[in-house]
């Protein structure tokens, strides 16, 4: 399995932590280690002083292709669902700040709990899904995938 990851693609969100809004996607992976299933707990690791947690739109590629064109991208998932990505943001700084990569800042285990997953086909529009995080019952994050 392999998870590909996004970043800085909510653009509030980037210019919120002073990031530049990229032209081009940031990549980033995330090993199987780092799933998180079954509403199984999270634990804090000991390495960081600086935890976050972000809501994200988990899309399920369900076949095989490279070097796909964009027309054609819809035929290659067709299940959706959130995830939370965990970051060690200092971690992260000190990575960016010495042109590294962040793998070691978000790819550790159990950093990235992910729920279920639903056919698009239930959903309706793709472009209009709320999604939440809600955290002891109140909510620390919303957004729509319009």
């Amino acid at each position: 399995m392999k998870i590909i990851c996004i970043g800085r693609n909510y653009a509030d969100h980037a210019r919120e932590l002073d990031n530049q809004v990229p032209e081009k996607p940031v990549f980033f992976l995330k090993p199987e280690t780092a799933l998180i299933h079954g509403n199984k707990p999270f634990f804090y690791p000991d390495f960081s002083a600086d935890i976050h947690h972000e809501i994200e739109i988990v899309l399920k590629i369900n076949r095989l292709g490279k070097y796909i064109d964009e027309k054609f991208a819809h035929r290659y998932y067709n299940e959706i669902g959130v995830g939370i990505d965990f970051t060690a943001r200092d971690i992260q700084a000190e990575c960016k700040q010495q042109g590294l990569p962040w793998e070691i800042a978000k790819a550790f285990d159990g950093s990235a709990p992910l729920g279920g997953f639903i056919p698009f086909s239930n959903i309706g529009e793709n472009d209009n899904i709320y999604f939440r995080l809600d955290v002891n019952g109140k909510t620390v994050q919303k957004g729509n995938s319009s």
